[in-house]
C-alpha cells in the first residue's frame, strides 16, 4: 500500500495512491488553504466512515438483510492544545432496514466496529469512539 501527496499551492496538497486514485486536501480560505478540498482531519473521519461502511453493507448483504440506503456521520471532539487531536467520535448509522431486520443492523456495526474496521482499531487506541443506529425511511 503506497501513497504518493504533493503540494500544489497555499496548503493544497493531491494524493495519489499505487492504482491512480486521486483525493485532495486542503483547508479553508481563513486558515491559509484555498478550500478546494477536503481538510486532512475530516479526511480521517470520512475513511473511517468509509471503512466501517463498507464491512456493514458487506455483512448486512451476507445476512441477506435488504436496504438501499446506508450513511454514517462522524463527529468529533478535539483537544485545544497542540497537537490538536481527537478526543472523542460519535458515528451514527443511518440505514433503511425493516424494523424486523433492526438487530441484524446492529449487529453488522458492532462486527465492523468490534472486529473488522482496521480504521476503528487504530482511532480507538486514542480516542473514544461511540456508536448507534438509527432507522430511516
Amino acid at each position: 500500500m503506497k501513497v504518493t501527496t504533493t503540494w500544489k499551492e497555499a496548503l493544497s496538497f493531491e494524493s495519489i495512491s499505487d492504482n491512480g486514485h486521486i483525493v485532495k486536501m486542503d483547508t479553508t480560505k481563513e486558515g491559509g488553504g484555498l478550500d478546494t478540498g477536503m481538510s486532512p482531519k475530516k479526511m480521517l473521519l470520512a475513511s473511517l466512515c468509509g471503512c466501517s461502511g463498507m464491512d456493514v453493507a458487506d455483512i448486512l448483504a451476507k445476512m441477506k438483510v435488504v436496504f438501499t440506503k446506508l450513511e454514517i456521520t462522524a463527529e468529533a471532539e478535539q483537544t485545544d492544545e497542540h497537537p490538536k487531536v481527537f478526543k472523542s467520535i460519535e458515528l451514527v448509522y443511518h440505514c433503511d432496514v425493516s424494523p424486523a431486520d433492526e438487530d441484524k443492523l446492529i449487529r453488522a456495526v458492532n462486527l465492523s466496529m468490534e472486529k473488522y474496521c482496521g480504521i476503528s482499531a487504530m482511532l480507538a487506541k486514542h480516542c473514544a469512539i461511540n456508536y448507534s443506529t438509527k432507522l430511516i425511511n
